[in-house]
Parts: C-alpha cells; sequence; structure tokens
C-alpha cells in the first residue's frame, strides 16, 4: 500500500492508493449457451464490486471481460488479449470443456492461471487451472447412486457431441457395467442443434427406466421441451416414472424451460433452496442487486465464490503471481461469503458437497423462491468429499454397495497419488 502526501505539513491529507490487479472474466453472454454464460458473468462482476466495497484488502481487482459469443476458438483470442494487453495474471471462466482446453496453451505460454468453475466431465489435473466446480465423483456418480435403486437400471444416454457429453456418458456407461445394467441408446447433437425429434423417436421405442441429459443450451431446453409432449402421450414417461436427470441443469435455466423442467433431478453443489445463514444472506443481498425474481444458481456461485479465493490468497500471500497464490490456496480452507472451501494441492481441484434435487412448481408461501420454479434438495452427503477427478478410488465392480450403482469404493482419507499435467 503507498501513500501520497500533498499541502502544508499541518494540513496534510493521507490518501490511500489501492494498487489494481486485472481479473479476466471470460463468459459468453451470447450465442447458445448464452443463459449461463450471462450467470457466470454476473457471479464474478458481482464479487468483484464486493471485495472492492469490502475494505478488507489493500488491493482492487480491475474486471477485464470479454464475450468470445460460444466460439470455442474465440477463447484463446480472448485469453491471449486478456493476458497480453490487459496484464491479467487470472481468468475466471470457460464453461464448456472445449473452451477450457482451447485456452490452455495460451495460460502454459502466459504463465497464467484459469479459474474454472462448472462441473465437469473430470480427467484432467492441469497446474494452470483451479477447478472449483464438481468433478464426476461429486456429481454424476452420486446422482446414479440415488436413482438407480429406486427406478431401474437401464439408461438413455444423450448428450452435445463434444466432451463433456462424450465422457460423461462413459462414466455413465460404466456405472451402469458395474451393476449389471445396461445403455439402452446413445445419441449426440451438435452443441446449438435443436433437431431431435430422432432422439424422442429412439427413446419412445427403447422405453429406458430413466434417461440422463447432457446436452447444453438451446440443445437441452428443446429436448426437454419434446420430453414434456412425449410424457403427455404417454405416461409411462412421466418423470414419477421415467426421471430425466442432469448434472449441469440451474435455475438460471428453469424461468427458460417453464413446465418443461418439472421433476427433472439435477445434481449440483449450490442450490438456491440451500438452507443456510450464508446462502439466506446472500439471497437477500443478491435480491436487493438483481430483483426479487432472480434466480441464483452454480454458474454464478461458481465465479462468485472464485473471485473471493483469489483475493483471500493475494492478501495472504502478498502477490498475485500465480505460483505464489496456489501455493497459498493448496496450504489451507478459504472463506467465501458462502462456505469454508479447500483446494487439494495434488489435483487443484475442490472439496465440494455433493446435492441431487428435484425441479418443481412454484414454492410455498415463505420458502423461497415464492412463486416460482425451484430446486427442492432431495438428498445431500454429511459433508464436503473429497476430489477424485480420475476415480481413484471408483470400484466398477462395486463391491460391498449391494451391486447398485458402481460407486466409488470407501474413502481411505488419502489423496490419490496423482501428478498435475506441468507446462
Amino acid at each position: 500500500m503507498s501513500r501520497v502526501s500533498g499541502g502544508a505539513r499541518a494540513e496534510q491529507q493521507v490518501d490511500l492508493v489501492l494498487r489494481e490487479i486485472p481479473v479476466g472474466v471470460l463468459f459468453s453472454k451470447s450465442g447458445s449457451y448464452s443463459v449461463i454464460g450471462q450467470e457466470g458473468y454476473w457471479g464474478a462482476r458481482i464479487a468483484i464490486d464486493e471485495v472492492n466495497a469490502s475494505g478488507l484488502f489493500d488491493f482492487r481487482l480491475l474486471r477485464v471481460d470479454r464475450d468470445p459469443a460460444g466460439c470455442a476458438e474465440a477463447y484463446a483470442v480472448e485469453a491471449d488479449r486478456m493476458m497480453s494487453e490487459a496484464g491479467c495474471r487470472h481468468i475466471i471462466g470457460t464453461q464448456t470443456s472445449s473452451s477450457r482446453k482451447e485456452v490452455l496453451p495460451v495460460l502454459e505460454r502466459g504463465r497464467g492461471l484459469l479459474w474454472y468453475t462448472t462441473p465437469y466431465e473430470g480427467f484432467e489435473s492441469h497446474d494452470r487451472v483451479v477447478y472449483t466446480g464438481a468433478c464426476p465423483n461429486q456429481g454424476v456418480v452420486p446422482l446414479f447412486r440415488h436413482i438407480v435403486p429406486k427406478f431401474g437400471r437401464s439408461a438413455f444416454l444423450v448428450g452435445s457431441n463434444y466432451i463433456w457429453g462424450w465422457e460423461t456418458n462413459r462414466i455413465a456407461r460404466e456405472l451402469l457395467a458395474g451393476c449389471g445394467g445396461e445403455v439402452l441408446g446413445e445419441r449426440y447433437v451438435a452443441i446449438g442443434d435443436e433437431k431431435i425429434a430422432h432422439l424422442i423417436a429412439e427413446i419412445r421405442e427403447t422405453r429406458p427406466a430413466f434417461i440422463l441429459n447432457n446436452l447444453i443450451g438451446v440443445s437441452s431446453y428443446a429436448f426437454l421441451r419434446a420430453m414434456k409432449t412425449l410424457a403427455g402421450e404417454d405416461p409411462a414417461f412421466a418423470p414419477d416414472r421415467c426421471p430425466i436427470l442432469s448434472c449441469n441443469l440451474t435455475e438460471a435455466e428453469l424461468p427458460v424451460l417453464g413446465a418443461a423442467a418439472d421433476g427433472l433431478v439435477s445434481t449440483s453443489t449450490y442450490f438456491e433452496t440451500l438452507e443456510t445463514a450464508e446462502n439466506a444472506a446472500l439471497r437477500a443481498r443478491l435480491a436487493s442487486l438483481r430483483g426479487p425474481d432472480a434466480a441464483i444458481s452454480s454458474m454464478f456461485v461458481g465465479p462468485y465464490e472464485a473471485v473471493w479465493l483469489l483475493a483471500r490468497a493475494i492478501e495472504a500471500c502478498g502477490s498475485d503471481r500465480p505460483d505464489d497464490v496456489l501455493t497459498e490456496l493448496c496450504r489451507r480452507s478459504h472463506r467465501t461469503p458462502l462456505r469454508d472451501i479447500r483446494i487439494d494441492p495434488q489435483t487443484q481441484h475442490a472439496h465440494l458437497q455433493p446435492l441431487i434435487a428435484v425441479v418443481e412448481a412454484g414454492g410455498p408461501a415463505g420458502v423461497p423462491p415464492v412463486g416460482r420454479a425451484r430446486f427442492r434438495i432431495i438428498e445431500q452427503t454429511r459433508g464436503p468429499l473429497a476430489p477424485d477427478p480420475y476415480l481413484v478410488h471408483y470400484d466398477p465392480l462395486d463391491r460391498g454397495a449391494g451391486g447398485t450403482a458402481g460407486m466409488p469404493v470407501p474413502d481411505s482419507g488419502k489423496t490419490p497419488n496423482l501428478r498435475l499435467v506441468s507446462s
């Protein structure tokens, strides 16, 4: 902190000049998945404003935002501009796995750090990335643990035609194989493609016990609307008989979907209905900023918490150098306005608490959010789970778990001995 004095000595005034630290905010506010891109942008923006207004830090965060408009190749271009022109050492954003992978060479070259806040398919640990979104053992695995014993072991898998869809469906196949189940169909559509009639026809014919939806953006919305129509024509596809599962659908998308989302079962590490004092305070703050009808989703909360983690780590180590920040971040847990978050030093993934929730119509009086669709939490773990991005603790034969869903073997308390992909 530097102090600048001026005027006569007796009337000297001291102004505090805070150093500015540029932070990249890289989300697609336009394009086929702009609904969640807007959420990410606002999560980072509001957190940066809060950090700067808090009086807790001897620096200010300077927001540098870019909109790649959903074009995977544009992420690398914009990330390079952020680092080379604006001096950003830290970038918060990218939401698809393809966009994340596009920026990795830029981060390696510039020795920057990406804060990746979206749930993803796992099987990656890069030394230039902090992963604060759920990996498979915190997402699809507990979701299958909940669903398979209740509905059955046959599934139809749909996904957007890129790594998120491919890899999450591959894990789903292994989970089903581990419990003697079967995949009745596995189909993909291009990002942004809304032509999904062939998927509905095949689902109607194969009649699975449940459907795993790994589509994103407008493709997912078209699919869910068509499945709602199918359920109206054939009660066998009603949500209470053949549920649709998701690892990435959030509150931000419920207004777009309307009744088409009713009964969908989703997993996340945050839902707006989470009953904690910290979440109630966050809801109140954001209602005053965004209006009472604006939903809060994990796509907002992930970047919001990442900004606070970054600020806390810079404060603690006295530097915004990525290597110093990483060392501090992995040394101990850090407080955000919602919870303490711990980053595993070997994988650079967060310890997170999986939640499972079902979409239902507007909540009753006194239960927020009132009057609009919400996720009702139906299951959660007792506390945060250590990240296992490579499913090292996963037993495909599901020994000792009743053969229900191919779950992780009991946690030994040790972290997998993994090596980061170094640049």
